[in-house]
């Protein structure tokens, strides 16, 4: 019976792409889609711009107050989606179970506690 030799470890090495950049997320907003996936969609939220403004202008060519229309009634905001991603079931579960691990992370710092990784790193094993 023949066995399998695996390596001892494995490294991850990381490329980043040239266009990639920070991004501030307000919010998330998805779902499952048809093929069982779950579709993130990561958005920055502001208040909607009115269609226009205007000014009126006096005789003497001095202006006026801006006005724009508004509804009083309802405040309108823009949700920019900025960046969808879709996941399948396992990636899921490990964003979900880095993203524990993180907020714990957090959790300890607001606490006052320590940092708990040595070197300020956490330990890739865990």
């Amino acid at each position: 019976m023949s066995q399998e030799k695996f390596p001892m470890r494995i490294r991850y090495e990381y490329k980043e792409a040239p266009d990639a950049k920070p991004q501030y997320a307000h919010g998330v907003w998805g779902g499952i889609n048809a093929q069982g996936e779950v579709e993130i969609n990561f958005y920055t939220e502001c208040d909607k711009l009115p269609p226009f403004s205007e000014r009126i202008v006096a005789p003497d060519g001095s202006f006026g107050h801006e006005m724009a229309p508004y509804d009083e009634n309802m405040k309108i905001v823009t949700r920019h989606i900025f960046s969808r991603i879709i996941v399948n079931y396992h990636t899921a579960r490990d964003i979900m179970e880095w993203l524990e691990d993180k907020i714990q992370v957090l959790d300890l710092e607001s606490e006052g506690a320590p940092y708990p990784y040595e070197g300020g790193e956490p330990d890739p094993e865990q």
